[in-house]
């Protein structure tokens, strides 16, 4: 993927995480069983994440990273489905194309 497809998506994954939308969000059973608060306190860490580096964020597509939520690990997973969402997009960067699905779990859970 050439640079300017590339920095296309990190926005896109970034409008997901940061301001919820342009995408579904899903949360897993774990962070569901800790509460409404914990899951604001999810949903908010996740969007103000700013820690992505080479290791976590290879790629450069703010997709994917691990964060600690009152006390708990917590892991975030953005992936670029197909729009009736039965297989990858054939192009992340186009939103007409694709279904952003951003998945907030616990680490155990990963």
């Amino acid at each position: 993927m050439d640079e300017a497809r590339r920095s296309l998506v990190c926005r896109l994954n970034d409008r997901l995480r940061r301001q919820h939308q342009g995408g579904r969000i899903v949360i897993t059973a774990g962070v569901h069983a800790l509460g409404a608060e914990f899951l604001e306190a999810a949903l908010a860490a996740v969007a103000a994440f700013e820690g992505f580096n080479a290791d976590n964020d290879p790629y450069g597509e703010h997709d994917c990273a691990g964060l600690d939520v009152a006390g708990r690990r917590v892991l975030f997973k953005i992936d670029a489905y197909d729009t009736k969402l039965t297989a990858g997009s054939p192009d992340p960067a186009d939103p007409e194309l694709t279904t952003r699905v951003l998945t907030i779990m616990l680490a155990e859970e990963y």
